[in-house]
């Protein structure tokens, strides 16, 4: 077998997509040693996430030239069995799709994108989702909201593929880690962490709200509030209700980190904190876990699925119940512990080696069925007289 998989994310920045990518290289390379795969990189520095023995082939960082000629081009020269890409597929594809769709916040939340982001993403990703052999999703919740938004897609070609923690993300000293984010962040402890991007979705600002309800009803916390996350559009708003918030010089804007810093940030926190309207998997919720850190999440989309108990949930409209969280963990030590270890039990029943291999199932499915179905269409040869 010959499989490709479109990783333009690694070493871009794109957060959960390139963790996504670069995860699945890795467990590729663990449970195949048989077939033969294609890596597509748009820079330099990803080929150091990229197994030895893949094939490292090149395209434009432009979407549109990666999308619209690079890939289509190079696919013809490669000729995989199927390519695996993330929300959109090169125009003229010459091969079987098996797309990545982790979320359609796009279709249904609009509001959390520029206009033409959202255009951009309604068009290309139905247009994907409709030719595609299979759409693969982090969690039922999303598969679910998949099959509302494209209702002509078969059931049986969407499927749901749990992501998983990266192993880096595991107990270590809290001392040594809070060092480590002085040092590098400036940032002091004791601190609530939150981690995500800075755009409507995250809800940033009603943590924001909430911190500074907190502090207002028990001032005698020493409590910062540290957010970790790439600066986006939406970024200045955040800021501005930071500025307005009376508490801004307790609140900690970090911009993207690095896998290191974020690993000595989440165990240098006391609690950390997940207030996001909408996800399709929540995969900062289990990186916290895997690091024994109580969480206190929201109640939205997928998230409690991930949890599943082993973090408070509350509603991330209602400001009020996010400070409840925090104060309860923050407050009550006996409480916090046993989060903690329900969170770093919860976090080992996932892994990316099950990831990559219930893919690897997905792959061999899609090219057993392509290959049937080009039989089929073959025509049956001449007769000799």
């Amino acid at each position: 077998m010959r499989f490709a998989l479109d990783a333009h994310a690694i070493g871009r920045h794109l957060t959960g997509n390139e963790v996504y990518a670069r995860n699945l290289a890795g467990g590729f390379a663990a449970q195949d040693q048989d077939s033969e795969f294609f890596a597509y990189l748009s820079v330099e520095t990803a080929r150091a996430w990229i197994p030895a023995r893949f094939h490292v082939r090149w395209v434009s960082p432009n979407p549109f030239l990666r999308l619209g000629f690079d890939l289509a081009m190079k696919l013809r020269e490669d000729q995989p069995d199927l390519i695996h890409v993330q929300y959109t597929a090169p125009v003229g594809c010459p091969v079987p799709v098996v797309v990545s769709v982790h979320d359609v916040s796009f279709l249904e939340h609009p509001e959390y994108f520029t206009p033409l982001r959202a255009m951009q993403l309604r068009w290309t990703v139905g247009r994907t989702v409709r030719q595609a052999a299979r759409i693969v999703t982090g969690s039922d919740f999303s598969r679910h909201s998949i099959l509302r938004a494209y209702p002509e897609v078969n059931p049986d070609r969407v499927v749901a593929v749990p992501n998983a923690a990266e192993s880096s993300f595991r107990p270590t000293s809290r001392l040594q880690a809070a060092a480590n984010v002085r040092a590098a962040l400036r940032v002091n402890t004791p601190f609530v962490l939150s981690v995500g991007d800075l755009q409507p979705r995250k809800n940033q600002i009603g943590l924001i709200t909430a911190f500074a309800d907190m502090l207002r009803a028990c001032p005698e916390l020493p409590h910062h509030l540290v957010l970790a996350g790439k600066e986006t559009w939406f970024a200045p708003r955040v800021r501005e209700a930071a500025r307005q918030s009376g508490i801004a010089e307790r609140i900690h804007f970090t911009g993207f980190v690095t896998d290191e810093q974020l690993q000595h940030l989440y165990n240098a926190c006391e609690v950390f904190v997940f207030p996001s309207f909408y996800e399709g998997f929540g995969l900062p919720v289990l990186e916290a876990m895997a690091c024994s850190k109580a969480v206190a999440c929201s109640s939205a989309s997928a998230v409690p699925e991930v949890a599943d108990g082993a973090a408070l949930l509350f509603d991330p409209y209602t400001p009020g119940e996010i400070t409840r969280a925090m104060l309860d963990l923050i407050r009550d030590t006996e409480l916090r512990a046993r989060m903690e270890r329900l969170g770093l039990q919860r976090s080992a029943h996932f892994s990316w080696c099950r990831t990559a291999q219930k893919t690897l199932e997905i792959y061999y499915q899609v090219v057993e069925e392509s290959r049937a179905v080009g039989k089929a269409l073959r025509p049956a040869p001449i007769p000799q007289r």
